[in-house]
């Protein structure tokens, strides 16, 4: 797929994971509107110039529909990445309510619904455009490593995010006969504002359980990433692990 000259999609754009995919699809000439609620752009790195930026929320289906319309306007949508999500720890036994049935549905409700709201709108939209050296367009979705190995106190999380590396395969099957790819990354414990909080020790610690490199994963290299994938017309169906070979234990 050729990113110069499209037009990219980005959810949860402000910041981390996203941004680093609004500035490499910038960078590389993609015509780029980030989606993210007004709250998450307070203090996060400003985009590149020309990002156009649309704000809401991932279960909005009317102000999804909005930023698609707002990218499919500024030349064929051809690029979606989703990296809207949440986290929280939480266990079932834990003093108090624990896990509530209302926090589990809240993740999968942003986490994995959220995800197919967003494919769904934008894929309607791809396939009215006209293919370029036989594709159309291509979704990158974003799971977790915890998909396949949840830890303790993250049954929820775990949950949306099988969910999302579950429907890759069946949705580019799919959508194989519009041309359009679906692919997602599963990257590992990353430089976020997820982890920012995090005492340094323990961060430390977590990146010293990272077989190779030795470290939280930075945000650029999930943005080169995903940015492979849209270039890589063979990619099709597949949930890749970034992760520097982490396979996490029960804590």
């Amino acid at each position: 797929m050729h990113i110069s000259g499209s037009a990219a999609l980005v959810t949860g754009g402000a910041s981390g994971l996203g941004l680093a995919c609004v500035q490499a699809l910038a960078a590389a000439g993609a015509h780029v509107v980030s989606y993210d609620l007004p709250a998450s752009r307070a203090g996060a790195q400003a985009p590149p110039d020309g990002v156009l930026l649309a704000d809401g929320d991932v279960t909005d289906e009317a102000a999804v529909e909005a930023a698609v319309a707002l990218a499919a306007a500024q030349g064929p949508l051809r690029i979606v990445v989703n990296c809207a999500g949440i986290s929280r720890q939480q266990r079932l036994l834990d003093d108090g309510d624990g896990l509530t049935t209302e926090l589990f549905t809240r993740l999968v409700q942003i986490n994995l619904i959220g995800t197919f709201t967003v494919t769904r709108q934008a894929v309607r939209a791809m396939a009215q455009t006209e293919p370029v050296d036989g594709e159309r367009g291509v979704v990158v979705n974003t799971a977790s490593i915890a998909s396949y190995e949840g830890q303790i106190g993250s049954v929820a999380y775990a949950a949306s995010k099988a969910g999302v590396a579950g429907m890759t395969l069946p949705l580019a099957r799919e959508l194989a006969e519009h041309l359009i790819r679906v692919v997602a990354i599963a990257p590992g414990p990353f430089e976020t504002r997820m982890f920012a909080g995090l005492a340094e020790e323990y961060k430390d610690s977590l990146g010293a359980q990272i077989p190779h490199p030795s470290r939280l994963g930075r945000p650029a290299e999930f943005g080169a990433l995903a940015q492979h994938l849209i270039e890589n017309p063979m990619l099709n169906g597949e949930v890749i692990r970034l992760d520097g070979a982490l396979r996490m234990g029960p804590r």
